[in-house]
C-alpha cells in the first residue's frame, strides 16, 4: 500500500505571518483582560461585572477566527476593525488605551511594512531563485 505523499505546504507572506501572531497574542491579552475587568469589578455602574468576561471572550475568539483567514484582504479588514473596537473599550475601561496602543501599532507595522518588506524582498532575489 503506498501512501500519498503529504502535499508541501503554500508559503505564508511575511503581512500574513505577522498578522496571525499580533492577533494571537492579542486575543491572549484581550481575554485576561475580560477576567481582570470581572474581578476589579472595573466597568461603569449599572453594567454588570459578568459582561467583562462575555467581552474579552466573544472579542478574542473573533481575533482567533481572523487568523485563519489574514492572508485575504477581508481578514485584515476585519483585523482593523478589531482593533478599532479595542481602542473604543478604553472609553469603558481606561487601561485597555495601552492594550489598543501596543497591539493596534504591531497590527499597523504588520499590515502597512509587511507588504513593503515583501517588495523588497522580492526585489533583491535573484530571478533564478
Amino acid at each position: 500500500m503506498s501512501e500519498a505523499a503529504p502535499r508541501p505546504r503554500s508559503r505564508r507572506s511575511l503581512t500574513t505571518q505577522l498578522a496571525t501572531v499580533v492577533l494571537g497574542f492579542e486575543a491572549i491579552v484581550v481575554f485576561l483582560g475580560g477576567l481582570t475587568i470581572y474581578g476589579l469589578r472595573a466597568l461603569p455602574a449599572g453594567v454588570e461585572p459578568w459582561w467583562g468576561i462575555v467581552g474579552g471572550v466573544v472579542v478574542a475568539v473573533v481575533m482567533l477566527l481572523t487568523c485563519g483567514f489574514v492572508s485575504r484582504p477581508a481578514g485584515i479588514v476585519v483585523g482593523w476593525a478589531l482593533q478599532v473596537i479595542i481602542a473604543l473599550a478604553a472609553f469603558l475601561v481606561p487601561g485597555m488605551l495601552l492594550v489598543a496602543l501596543v497591539f493596534g501599532g504591531m497590527w499597523a507595522f504588520a499590515t502597512i511594512q509587511g507588504p513593503r518588506i515583501e517588495r523588497r524582498a522580492q526585489g533583491a532575489t535573484p530571478e533564478g531563485e
